[in-house]
């Protein structure tokens, strides 16, 4: 069977409730992140997935998304890893979209990147590099990452450019899966968030 990915978004932040750009600042979980966590890890420990006993884990070392592994229960299987880290946001962290929109009418970040932060092709070839990790064995794995990072994992494991990533939306303490059909990649589960129901 060809491998697949399986991508966790990490729990609520008060930055991502707020929808301020989160990129290296390390904010930790809310506590509506850290029950997400839960709910996830439980979900993930339950049949179909029944704890992925022999997946490789995966983790930003950013705290939000290492604590949602670790409270998931994989914390101790998990290996951090830059490339998981979030997009660099350079002069546009913390800000919100609105805001951003006011300072630069018209801006996309899939579009138009970020100034003083990490370039499209930066972030694009971090995602390559998760991408080129996960086809090259004979197992799942599953990563703990951020939004923007995992929309870009998902483009790229589809042979689209970055930009497709504006398309797919992915909420916190969502699972996804990258899969197969028809021998071609393919998103086989995206932003799902039923654990949290």
């Amino acid at each position: 069977m060809a491998p697949r990915i399986l991508l966790a978004r990490h729990g609520q932040t008060e930055w991502s409730l707020l929808g301020r750009h989160t990129g290296r600042t390390d904010i930790p979980l809310l506590d509506e992140g850290r029950r997400g966590a839960k709910l996830l890890g439980e979900r993930l420990h339950r049949a179909p997935w029944n704890g992925l006993a022999e997946l490789e884990i995966r983790t930003s070392p950013l705290s939000r998304a290492r604590e949602t592994c670790e409270i998931a229960g994989f914390g101790e299987r998990a290996e951090d890893w830059d490339a998981l880290m979030e997009w660099d946001y350079g002069a546009y962290e913390g800000l919100t979209p609105a805001r951003i929109q006011e300072l630069r009418p018209g801006w996309l970040i899939w579009r138009d990147g970020v100034p003083e932060g990490e370039t499209r092709e930066q972030v694009s070839a971090r995602a390559d590099e998760v991408v080129e990790w996960a086809r090259s064995a004979e197992r799942d794995v599953l990563v703990f990452a951020h939004g923007h990072i995992l929309r870009t994992i998902a483009a790229r494991w589809l042979g689209e450019d970055l930009s497709f990533g504006a398309r797919i939306r992915l909420d916190p303490t969502s699972l996804s899966v990258l899969g197969w059909a028809y021998g071609a990649p393919a998103l086989e589960r995206w932003n799902d968030t039923g654990h949290m129901e």
